[in-house]
């Protein structure tokens, strides 16, 4: 009879303690697509490489990249937070295994004259006393609590992954798009020189006709204006130059002396198209977008594993020990002092502290899907920009290169009615000058196009593709340096 009592009173006691649990709630599902729908690209093209900077075929350009991910600052952040991520799974793992500590003490006590058994009746004032022991514990995990937990550590370490892969991405397009700013400036400081010789040949004209009464004295001081506007652009390019290179050094994460040369080189022509199902695809190809998925299921695990916690824990222990006040005797038989128990800890009245967790982690997966929406958003609009902006570049260039040619067939026109001196220098030079700004623009719309397509293989991951296959379904993937 007493042990039906007590058996009705533990399952009693386990009701109350579990009337608060939560429902078991399903699994979030996130959107399988990203939100490119209207996009008017072109189709056909091929995701980009892991390296894909080597589309450049610019040899300088790969070893700024292969020295900034060797010593980046940014980089090295990036890998200290994977490798804390990491850690976090081997503490969680250690918590959830069983448990073995060996103890070994001895203490030297008087006993008080004054005490309960004085020493007169036991005969000694002073004794010792050995202890030597092996204990080891264990926590069935029967409802999950401890597995969601390694989990959860787990998936917050992929995402720790993938954010490095992100700013290893975002490391090599910036040196990429700094580099090749560098490369336009260059060839902007040329033509801008050009132009400073035309200019100064129309100035020495002015000075020429002035001088001869045959222009009036104010053609020299528009002259000397338009002169100094030239060395002002081209003071401002230099600058602009050699700001690019401080930049770059910063991102390599070296002085701008170890840097390798920076030779001045025509800029690389590229085209190319959006890949087929970009919809779909991007999502597994964009590191940020992949992190933010494991953010989500690590906060899921942690919601199960709060939820866990109001079922009851139950503990086995065993002891191994040896105890004597002779230490000449400690290890002897009779000095054994073997232990064994069990217990069950059920939490019934915690002043809400276990709903409020649950609630918490909950708040916690809201967050989460909240950021991989935005993060999602954020990719798709980005692959629209940069796809559109290409697109418009294109479309520009075209027009510009009609510009071009017309300005070159007049400054042609221009230098054949001077050797057959039917006009002087004048016509010519102006249409020179002219053919130059021409040029410029044209460069300036050839450097938007190439940071244009620097950021869309950044917006198209880079190369990057998720190594774990992510469906919100419970799985234990283990973790992978790549």
């Amino acid at each position: 009879m007493k042990g039906w009592r007590s058996a009705a009173t533990v399952i009693a006691l386990f009701c109350v303690g579990c009337a608060g649990l939560p429902p078991r709630q399903k699994p979030v599902q996130l959107p399988s697509a990203a939100p490119l729908d209207g996009l008017e690209a072109a189709a056909g093209g091929d995701w980009p490489a892991k390296e894909w900077w080597m589309r450049y075929q610019d040899p300088t350009l790969d070893r700024l990249i292969e020295l900034a991910m060797a010593s980046s600052p940014t980089l090295a952040t990036a890998h200290a937070r994977y490798d804390s991520a990491r850690q976090s799974v081997r503490i969680a793992g250690a918590a959830s295994g069983a448990r073995v500590d060996a103890s070994a003490d001895i203490d030297r006590q008087r006993l008080s004259d004054n005490g309960l058994i004085p020493p007169q009746l036991l005969g000694f004032t002073w004794y010792n006393q050995a202890d030597l022991g092996l204990q080891a514990s264990y926590t069935f995990d029967w409802w999950g609590k401890q597995r969601d937990a390694v989990e959860a550590a787990v998936d917050q370490a992929h995402a720790a992954q993938a954010d490095r892969s992100a700013a290893a991405l975002m490391l090599a397009s910036s040196i990429a798009d700094t580099y090749f700013g560098w490369q336009a400036d260059q060839s902007r400081i040329a033509l801008a020189r050009e132009r400073a010789s035309v200019v100064e040949h129309e100035g020495a004209i002015a000075a020429a006709r002035v001088k001869a009464d045959v222009d009036a004295a104010e053609e020299t001081n528009r002259s000397d204006l338009a002169l100094a506007a030239v060395r002002e652009q081209t003071a401002a390019l230099e600058g602009s130059a050699k700001l690019r290179v401080v930049a770059l050094a910063a991102l390599v994460g070296r002085s701008a002396a170890e840097l390798p040369a920076l030779q001045a080189k025509p800029l690389p022509a590229l085209s190319g198209n959006l890949p087929d199902d970009v919809k779909i695809d991007l999502i597994s190809r964009r590191a940020d977008i992949t992190a933010s998925r494991w953010r989500v299921e690590a906060a899921e695990r942690n919601r199960d594993s709060a939820r866990a916690e109001f079922f009851p824990d139950v503990t086995i222990n065993a002891l191994l020990g040896l105890s004597s006040i002779d230490v000449g005797k400690l290890i002897e038989y009779g000095s054994r002092v073997p232990q064994a128990s069990a217990a069950i800890h059920l939490p019934i009245f915690d002043a809400g502290r276990l709903k409020a967790r649950y609630g918490a982690t909950q708040a916690a997966i809201d967050s989460a899907v909240a950021s991989y929406q935005d993060t999602l958003v954020s990719a798709a609009r980005d692959v629209a920009m940069q796809a559109s902006t290409r697109a418009q570049i294109a479309a520009q260039r075209t027009q510009r290169i009609i510009e071009v040619d017309a300005a070159r067939q007049l400054q042609s026109s221009a230098a054949a009615r001077v050797r057959q001196e039917i006009t002087d220098w004048r016509p010519e030079l102006t249409a020179t000058e002219s053919w130059i700004e021409q040029r410029d623009a044209l460069l300036q719309l050839d450097a938007a196009a190439l940071s244009a397509d620097i950021a869309l293989q950044r917006a198209l991951g880079g190369g990057y593709e998720s190594p774990q296959k992510l469906a919100n379904s419970h799985s234990t993937a283990t973790i992978t340096t790549p």
